[in-house]
């Protein structure tokens, strides 16, 4: 489970990640723009969009495919809610939480372009003031200083606990 405000490079890491540990990548992101062609981001939208990521991922975890979930689980409730649906503990879901300096979020933010993600740095700075520090065991990557040999370790970590 990748969690992280907008811009901090969730979706970056998870497209790294994926292949190293031979897994697909669920991104509420892409799920609300293949449900919704114009999204209007409420509660029952969003409820929607994470009920779909959880069975996407319930199927693939039965299937023995390793997935990673993108989606900022800006709440310690919806991480829980998580971990309850898909009846796993926290030894079984890593949670990776994605950290960034804001000026580096600000220039990611400016510089999208024909991206899932549709977030401006004025919804980061609501989604901020919402956001619930991770308060379970969590790995904190700071993606603006994250390298590729720290990418592989993570990986090599990840892989280990199955």
């Amino acid at each position: 489970m990748l969690c992280g405000l907008p811009g901090v490079g969730k979706t970056t890491l998870a497209r790294q990640l994926a292949p190293l540990i031979n897994g697909v990548v669920l991104s509420t992101d892409k799920i609300r723009k293949e449900l919704f062609h114009k999204p209007k981001y409420r509660h029952q939208e969003k409820k929607l969009v994470y009920n779909v990521l959880i069975l996407l991922a319930k199927y693939l975890y039965i299937a023995g495919i390793n997935c990673i979930l993108d989606a900022t689980f800006l709440k310690q409730k919806s991480r829980q809610q998580l971990r309850n649906k898909l009846g796993k503990n926290t030894k079984q879901i890593y949670i990776i939480e994605c950290v960034c300096p804001e000026d580096i979020v600000m220039a990611r933010l400016k510089s999208r372009k024909l991206d899932y993600s549709d977030p401006d740095f004025s919804v980061y700075r609501k989604m901020k003031a919402m956001y619930e520090p991770v308060n379970e065991k969590h790995i904190t990557i700071d993606t603006s200083r994250f390298s590729g040999v720290q990418m592989k370790e993570l990986a090599l970590k990840l892989l280990d606990r199955n």
